[in-house]
């Protein structure tokens, strides 16, 4: 067993369970009263659950990893998950910077869990067990 892949899976675990549970929550609500044509606030809540099929899905990806890394199926596939990772909390940082400036950073701080989780893929990926 990979120890940091599975650190990795429980952190991943634990973020896709805040963007389902909270996050959802958080924005479902808001979305679909905002006023938008059905149409776009529909695809923007398409948009928000294709992330939370990804969370989720690469969250199991990496559990499953973290038993077989020494086969380089699984660990091109944790290379890839991660490089996700890391790009998505890339993208909350570029879009935090353009649309509002720094002080953005720290009210989606979403990046702090995205490329951490990303950056720990990276290394598990590198360990055999």
């Amino acid at each position: 067993m990979n120890k940091t892949l599975l650190v990795t899976a429980l952190l991943a675990t634990f973020s896709a369970a805040l963007h389902t549970f909270v996050g959802t929550v958080e924005v479902e609500s808001p979305l679909l009263t905002a006023g938008l044509k059905p149409e776009i606030s529909l695809l923007l809540l398409v948009c928000w659950h294709l992330v939370t099929a990804t969370l989720i899905l690469s969250s199991v990806a990496y559990f499953f990893a973290a038993k077989n890394i020494n086969s380089i199926h699984y660990r091109l596939m944790v290379q890839f998950i991660s490089i996700l990772w890391i790009s998505f909390g890339l993208v909350f940082i570029v879009i935090d910077l353009v649309y509002a400036g720094p002080k953005m950073l720290m009210i989606l701080p979403q990046w702090i869990l995205l490329i951490p989780i990303g950056l720990l893929g990276l290394w598990g990926a590198q360990k055999n067990v």
